[in-house]
């Protein structure tokens, strides 16, 4: 799609990748959450964290990445911190030195801490602007440019003739802010309202469709 006069390809792992700074974005991973709820004696599935980064490797494969732009809660809590989590995702890191990450960082990441060391990530306590866009966690617009954030989780519910109901997540732009779908697939979605002339799409499986 062309936003802005650039061009950003939605890709169905829910991420967008911005061609002319060879850029993915992604928004709310949660990483750790699971662990977080269970933690607190909630049984939850597991292995949430490599299927994530299995996604990000298959957006990896379809684009050529230089940066990765997170736009916050990288973590959902302090208790996401495990051990474990952390294994997975400096092991990650290590296959994709080369990269260049910064991270927003997102209601969820106060207090939690930094991220792995061994991301030698950029951390921006609030929105940053790269013309034309502002990269921040939060939906709310800038005079410094068109905001790309997350937060929200978009979600879209589609009917069918025979009363069928199916809740997918969705990217969401509107005239001056644009909310990509949660990264994490443990992370619910919130249903959105579109405004005449907002452009919405949906993450279907192995595409991403736009909704009339």
């Amino acid at each position: 799609m062309d936003l802005l006069g650039q061009t950003l390809t939605l890709l169905p792992q829910r991420a967008a990748y911005w061609h002319e700074r060879e850029t993915l974005l992604i928004a709310d991973p949660h990483f750790g959450k699971p662990e977080a709820f269970r933690a607190q004696s909630l049984p939850v599935p597991t292995g949430t964290t490599s299927a994530a980064l299995a996604r990000l490797d298959a957006a990896f494969a379809a684009v050529r990445v230089r940066r990765l732009v997170v736009l916050g809660d990288f973590w959902h809590a302090s208790t996401s911190r495990t051990e474990e989590v952390l294994a997975e995702l400096v092991a990650w890191r290590a296959r994709h030195d080369e990269l260049a990450i910064e991270l927003v960082l997102g209601n969820h990441d106060r207090g939690v801490g930094r991220l792995p060391q061994e991301w030698d990530a950029v951390s921006h306590g609030g929105p940053v602007a790269d013309f034309p866009f502002v990269f921040a966690h939060f939906p709310d617009p800038s005079d410094d440019g068109y905001v790309l954030c997350g937060h929200l989780h978009p979600a879209v519910v589609l009917t069918g003739r025979g009363r069928q109901r199916l809740k997918l997540p969705g990217f969401w732009f509107g005239p001056r802010v644009g909310v990509l779908p949660a990264f994490g697939e443990f992370t619910g979605g919130a249903v959105v309202s579109p405004m005449p002339g907002d452009r919405v799409f949906v993450v279907a499986g192995d595409q991403v469709v736009p909704v009339p």
